[in-house]
């Protein structure tokens, strides 16, 4: 198993405070989506499969996310604190599944109104808790959760891989994708955590060692911003050629005249945002049935 070599903190801060996105409150109050966190209902709802036509976003990148349709769940037996999101598509599968990983101030309501649309593709999703059920409201107390968070991020996805194989309704397969902070993440639980069959990045901390990431036994996703300084274009040129020397196969896009944060909020600037994130989107459905559905 091959780890990523640890970064000084403040350099993967560097990347994610870019897209000018601020926090919740930290004790778990009303998140900076505008919405108090979801209540938990112990139901698990089924969402009606409804995939996006080919030039078509999905509602919830667009700022047009409906009442969420998922539920809470505890995926750690021994960590009632961890509070991911599941949402579930109509019928009895079984289904692909995808891991999602928040941005580095905790799990909010636009990373579940996105794991809804992902179950009205056609895949089981869980939007992983890596903060214990808090979100951050600052960047200090951004820095704070991840720095807490740290020792237990890649055991708490590799619990979340074993608990969606253990459901009925879940092929086997499964992805891991994340934004920012979670984008880091997914490359390294993809380099270091349970095996599984996905790894889609938006933005985020990069490795640019072929001898590191040859340890990736999967195809990988990237969507990126000319624009961006976390992680720089140039940054990500050479991410791509480490995994060219190192043998992986790759899909990545570094998108022109676009920023930080882009893809996850079409909504704050959609004439410049809505034809980047589009062709990201198509090419990410894509991936996801190259390695998710065996299509």
């Amino acid at each position: 198993m091959r780890t990523i070599p640890a970064l000084p903190l403040l350099l993967l801060l560097a990347a994610c405070s870019g897209g000018g996105q601020a926090g919740g409150a930290a004790s778990g109050g009303p998140d900076r989506d505008g919405a108090a966190p979801v209540a938990s209902s112990g139901v698990e709802g089924r969402i009606a499969l409804r995939p996006t036509a080919n030039d078509e976003l999905p509602p919830s990148i667009r700022g047009e996310g409906g009442e969420l349709e998922g539920a809470p769940v505890s995926y750690l037996a021994d960590d009632p604190e961890t509070r991911g999101y599941l949402a579930l598509p109509e019928g009895a599968g079984p289904f692909p599944a995808l891991i999602l990983i928040h941005e580095w101030n905790g799990l909010t309501d636009r990373v579940r109104q996105v794991a809804d649309d992902f179950a009205a593709e056609g895949y089981v999703t869980l939007a992983a808790d890596l903060f214990q059920g808090r979100t951050g409201s600052n960047a200090e107390e951004n820095r704070a959760l991840m720095a807490e968070a740290q020792p237990r991020v890649v055991p708490n996805l590799n619990g979340a891989v074993a608990w969606l194989k253990a459901r009925s309704d879940v092929t086997g397969r499964i992805g891991a994708m994340g934004w920012c902070y979670g984008g880091g993440v997914a490359l390294s639980f993809g380099l270091d955590g349970a095996n599984h069959d996905a790894t889609a990045i938006f933005y985020g901390r990069l490795v640019e060692d072929p001898e590191v990431l040859s340890g990736m036994d999967h195809e990988v996703y990237g969507t990126f911003a000319r624009l961006d300084r976390g992680p720089a274009p140039e940054s990500v040129e050479r991410f791509e050629a480490a995994l060219r020397s190192a043998g992986i196969d790759h899909d990545l896009h570094i998108y022109d005249d676009v920023g930080h944060g882009f893809w996850l909020r079409v909504d704050q600037d959609p004439e410049v945002r809505s034809a980047p994130a589009l062709d990201a989107w198509q090419r990410l459905k894509a991936y996801l049935g190259r390695t998710l559905d065996g299509g």
